[in-house]
C-alpha cells in the first residue's frame, strides 16, 4: 500500500528531470566556486584550484570552436522523462538536405527556453531520426562556459557560444550537414512571455541575418506553440520602480529580469517549475539567401524582412491547430 504506482513513478521521475535541469546550472556554479574558495582560504590544496583554473585558461576557446559533445549525454533516459513532463514534440514540414549548413532560428523564447533545449540539447524527441545526417549546434550565452564543470556539462549537450566567432567556425570548419541553433529573441523577450502571448522581440535583431549572408547559408524558421503558456508572470505597474529597473537591466544588457512563476512539486502547488502543458515546435522550410561577405545594412534589412514574412507564414499555417484563433496575429517588436 505505502508503494507508488507506476504512474505516479513516472510523474515523480518526470518532475525531477525538470527540476534539476532547471537548477542544476545554478547549483554547479555556486558549488564549484564555493569549494575552490574553500580550498584556497581554508586548506593547503589551493593547487588544486590554480590546475582547474590552468585547464580553464588553455581551454578557453573550446566552446567557439565547436565544443566538445557526447552523445551518451544527450541520449540520458532522463531527458525522455523530461520530455514526457510536458510533453515535447517536434514537427518537420520540409525535408532537411545534409548537404548544406543552416541556421534555425526558434522562437519564442519563454522564461527558459525549454522546448529549445529538448528538442535540440538531447535526443529523447527524435531529432537524429526526423533530420537524419544533420547535426545541431543549440548556441547559448558566453556566461555558461566561464564556469569550471558547468561548462563541460553544457558542453556535453552539443552546446556552443552564440558569438560571431562560434557561428564562423561552425560553418567554416565542421563540413556539411550543421544545423546551428539561435533563439533570436534571447532573454529580452521575456519580457513577453505570458500564457497566450504571441510577440516576438525580433525587430531589430538581425545578427543572425548577417551571418547567414556572410556564409550563404539557408536561415529555418520554427516556431514552439505553446512555449508561452508553461509560466506565468508578475506584471509590476507600468512606470513604477521595479518596472522602470525591469526596463533598464534590459536596456543595458539586454536581459529583461522578469518575476515568473509556475506549478510546485505537486500539481495544485505553486513554485518555479514550468507547468505540464504540451509544446509543439513545428520546423518550417529553408530559405535560401545568397552569399554576401560583407552585406549592407540595407541588403542585411531585406532578407530580415523575408525571413519574418516567412516565420508569419509558418506561424499562420499551424496556430489553429495548437489552440490558436484565426485572428491571432504574430506581433513583431
Amino acid at each position: 500500500m505505502l508503494l507508488p504506482s507506476k504512474k505516479g513513478l513516472k510523474t515523480a521521475l518526470e518532475v525531477f528531470a525538470v527540476f534539476q535541469w532547471a537548477l542544476s546550472a545554478l547549483i554547479i556554479a555556486l558549488t564549484v566556486i564555493f569549494v575552490n574558495l574553500y580550498l584556497v582560504l581554508f586548506t593547503p590544496y589551493w593547487p588544486v584550484t590554480v590546475l582547474i583554473l590552468t585547464w580553464l585558461a588553455f581551454d578557453w576557446k573550446t566552446p567557439q570552436r565547436g565544443g566538445r559533445r557526447f552523445g551518451c549525454v544527450r541520449r540520458w533516459c532522463l531527458w525522455k522523462q523530461y520530455c514526457d513532463y510536458f510533453p515535447l514534440k517536434l514537427l518537420k514540414t520540409h525535408d532537411i538536405s545534409p548537404n548544406h549548413n543552416y541556421i534555425l532560428v526558434c522562437h519564442p523564447h519563454g522564461a527558459l527556453a525549454h522546448s529549445c533545449f529538448g528538442h535540440f540539447a538531447t535526443e529523447t524527441s527524435g531529432f537524429s531520426k526526423i533530420f537524419p545526417g544533420i547535426t545541431p549546434y543549440i548556441l547559448t550565452l558566453g556566461a555558461f562556459f566561464w564556469v569550471p564543470f558547468l561548462r563541460e556539462y553544457v558542453m556535453s549537450s552539443g552546446a556552443c557560444s552564440v558569438s560571431r566567432a562560434s557561428m564562423d567556425f561552425l560553418l567554416t570548419h565542421k563540413g556539411k550537414g550543421n544545423m546551428l541553433i539561435v533563439v533570436a529573441g534571447g532573454l529580452a523577450e521575456c519580457k513577453y512571455s505570458l500564457p497566450g502571448s504571441t510577440t516576438l522581440f525580433l525587430k531589430n535583431r538581425t545578427g543572425f541575418v548577417r551571418v547567414a549572408l556572410h556564409h550563404g547559408v539557408p536561415l529555418i524558421p520554427a516556431y514552439a506553440f505553446g512555449e508561452t503558456d508553461l509560466y506565468d508572470q508578475h506584471i509590476f505597474t507600468p512606470g513604477g520602480l521595479v518596472n522602470r529597473f525591469q526596463n533598464w537591466v534590459r536596456s543595458m544588457i539586454h536581459v529583461y529580469p522578469c518575476a515568473f512563476y509556475g506549478r510546485g512539486f505537486t500539481e495544485n502547488s505553486w513554485g518555479l517549475l514550468p507547468y505540464a502543458r504540451p509544446v509543439t515546435t513545428v520546423v518550417g522550410k529553408p530559405l535560401p539567401l545568397p552569399k554576401i561577405e560583407n552585406p549592407s545594412q540595407e541588403t542585411v534589412a531585406k532578407y530580415h524582412t523575408l525571413y519574418v514574412d516567412a516565420l508569419r507564414k509558418l506561424y499562420d499555417q499551424h496556430k489553429t491547430k495548437y489552440g490558436i484563433s484565426e485572428t491571432e496575429e504574430l506581433v513583431i517588436t
